[in-house]
């Protein structure tokens, strides 16, 4: 298997359970690792045979940007149930955190995999 990423997209959101949170926009990061098969899309140079990263970037700034979260848990599984059911990848690894969240500490966040790697 092979995987296409995507490292430290930044996107606002309302993300958060403090009334505060619920007030201002936030920013999460996320870095995807998307499971795939490169060979076609390597052999025919084409756009067309491989999974276009910046097409799941777009899809995920968009659903991210006018989503409303209690917790980043939530929106992990979301996210990982749009790059599953809309594009095609068996298998992935999200991780989506908080800077700034955590007095002292870069980030906090949560790391999920979901599907299966053959």
């Amino acid at each position: 298997m092979d995987i296409v990423y995507i490292r430290e997209l930044q996107v606002e959101t309302v993300i958060g359970i403090y009334d505060w949170e619920r007030k201002v926009r936030q920013t999460v990061s996320l870095d995807l690792e998307m499971g795939t098969d490169i060979r076609a899309a390597a052999a025919t140079e084409d756009i067309e045979n491989t999974l276009n990263y910046k097409t799941v970037a777009k899809r995920l700034i968009a659903f991210i940007s006018e989503s409303e979260f209690l917790l980043v848990e939530t929106m992990a599984e979301e996210i990982a149930q749009i790059v599953q059911s809309e594009f095609p990848v068996p298998w992935l690894r999200l991780r989506l955190s908080k800077p700034g969240a955590v007095r002292g500490a870069r980030d906090v966040g949560v790391i999920i995999e979901r599907g299966t790697r053959d």
